[in-house]
């Protein structure tokens, strides 16, 4: 039977309900969450719940060994995260030409950098949690021990990334090695498990357990640490101990652009969440009023966000490195600057020029008004490829990012945290939350928050339509993707523009989205989840 064959259209509602919803891209995650809320617990010990199951059963997009971001709405005051971490202390561009390298590599020990996600969830149950950090980790505890049946989704990019690192292993002795511990972990049988069958990780519920019953500190000192610090170092890696021990979770003042009457909120850098509001801001700038369906409004939210881009990649990275502050680039000036310059033609976008002088995500909400944005991530899937042995953590490339190019603002610096691609996003209106979204999938997410956004705001579509609306994508240049179900007059009308229009044959590469938005008169709590994926909505 083939669990990704799909002959007929199907269908999704809003989901409402009142004490409590989770809505992430895996079920049992999702039910992990409201698990935790029927204990006792609030929205963000079911995120922090989730967040943790969801490294069990979606492997392939985040893990123990990735970073986390989260927007945390409680007693009326939005709160961000910063769970990133850094390169290591020892990490220089020097040492990684010296090595062969002319960039950051993808895969391999060289590009780790210190995982956050541990921190994340400690620093959160810390801070707003009614359980333990223990409980909460409980019921992703017992999926590791006990299995669960593999979804269709997660069954296909499983097999991806076996192909994967089966084809990077295939080269020489040092390659094979730095990988076996993947094979070990992930492919025991000599094959990736298939959708349906049951996968079981005793040594990630071990881990989980002992994250659980020291408040993450576990992660990052003491044995677990130790062996973590030598699984990279064996495979040529610059991540030490001293790197690991060192590390905390920062707390930070998100950053927000009104849209439309609306406040659309963000993580700042190193974060790309601030593209999403750049494109946003350049948009409103422009001075046209969105129309649903309309060849002429698609054509300048594609130049805008493809200026926007530009200019981020340009530009983001840890604050104290950026050429530019954060606040010129979300204001006015930099946004009638930037919408000037779009025309009745697609352009190929140049940086600005400065003035002088895999990921998951999960969305929760509570009867109490907190609500949560939460998105960790291990990128590119399963991220390096690196395993500590015997502990279910695969190690993140978050690395990759860094530039070698010392004249670029994301140059490798000892303890620098990179460019980021993970983002939370959260919707206000005349300070009052209206709630959590987000769209994962790498140099997709921004794009996807700034379609999400105009889907609910331009257009009032409803949680599960927003997410449903066919989406586009930037690519670079002239060339924006299209999803197969994207209408065709619409990306005919685009190609008579100028833009190099591709039509894609799957959706995969268009991101994976949550919303739950707060009916402020009521507080009836309304879902919308992902239609690309696995995607579910636990309620209370």
């Amino acid at each position: 039977m083939d669990y990704l064959y799909h002959p007929f259209r199907s269908q999704r509602h809003t989901v409402f309900a009142k004490n409590g919803v989770v809505a992430t891209s895996q079920p049992l995650a999702a039910q992990a969450g409201i698990e935790i809320m029927r204990r006792g617990g609030n929205a963000i010990d079911a995120a922090i719940a989730t967040a943790a199951a969801l490294t069990v059963v979606e492997p392939t997009s985040n893990g123990i060994g990735g970073d986390a971001f989260a927007l945390i709405w409680t007693e009326g005051k939005l709160h961000g995260l910063n769970a990133s971490g850094p390169s290591a202390k020892g990490a220089t561009a020097d040492k990684v030409k010296a090595l062969g390298h002319e960039k950051m590599p993808v895969f391999g020990a060289v590009p780790v950098t210190v995982p956050g996600a541990p921190s994340a969830w400690a620093e959160v149950s810390r801070r707003f949690g009614k359980l333990s950090l223990s409980e909460t980790l409980e019921p992703a505890v017992r999926l590791a021990e006990e299995g669960y049946p593999l979804t269709p989704i997660l069954g296909k990019y499983w097999e991806v990334a076996y192909n994967k690192f089966k084809n990077l292993s295939g080269g020489s002795e040092e390659e094979r090695k730095a990988f076996e511990a993947w094979f070990d972990t992930f492919a025991p049988d000599g094959r990736p498990p298939k959708t349906g069958e049951m996968w079981r990780s005793p040594g990630h519920a071990d881990t989980l357990r002992q994250i659980g019953e020291t408040d993450g500190r576990a992660f990052y000192e003491g044995p677990l640490a130790e062996q973590i610090a030598e699984a990279i170092q064996a495979n040529g890696g610059f991540l030490s101990k001293e790197d690991l021990a060192a590390y905390q979770a920062e707390w930070v003042e998100p950053v927000s652009a009104n849209y439309r009457g609306y406040d659309v909120w963000e993580i700042p850098p190193n974060g790309q969440g601030m593209i999403a509001l750049m494109a946003m801001n350049i948009h409103s700038a422009g001075g046209q009023q969105p129309a649903y369906g309309d060849a002429e409004t698609l054509h300048r939210q594609i130049e805008a966000m493809k200026l926007a881009f530009t200019d981020g990649k340009a530009f983001i990275t840890q604050p104290d490195d950026m050429p530019v502050e954060a606040a010129h680039l979300l204001s006015p000036e930099y946004a009638e600057k930037r919408a000037a310059v779009i025309g009745d033609r697609a352009i190929d976008p140049e940086p600005y020029e400065l003035p002088k002088g895999g990921t998951v995500y999960l969305a929760a909400a509570d009867g109490e008004g907190n609500m949560v944005s939460f998105i960790q991530s291990n990128y590119m899937g399963f991220g390096s490829g690196i395993v500590v042995p015997g502990t279910g953590i695969a190690l993140q490339n978050r690395g990759a990012d860094f530039s070698l190019d010392p004249e670029h603002p994301n140059y490798l610096k000892p303890g620098k945290k990179t460019y980021h691609t993970i983002i939370p996003g959260f919707l206000t209106k005349d300070g009052e939350a209206v709630g959590p979204f987000g769209v994962m999938g790498g140099y997709m997410q921004p794009q996807g928050h700034f379609q999400v956004i105009s889907n609910t705001v331009d257009f009032g579509l409803n949680p599960q339509a927003a997410l449903d609306q066919p989406r586009w994508q930037w690519v670079g240049g002239k060339t924006v993707q299209v999803e197969p179900d994207f209408p065709l007059h619409l990306a005919q009308a685009l190609q008579r523009k100028g833009h190099d229009i591709q039509i894609a044959t799957d959706s995969g590469g268009f991101g994976r989205g949550q919303i739950i938005w707060r009916n402020p008169e009521t507080g009836v709590l309304e879902a919308g989840t992902e239609s690309r994926t696995d995607g579910s909505i636990a309620v209370w």
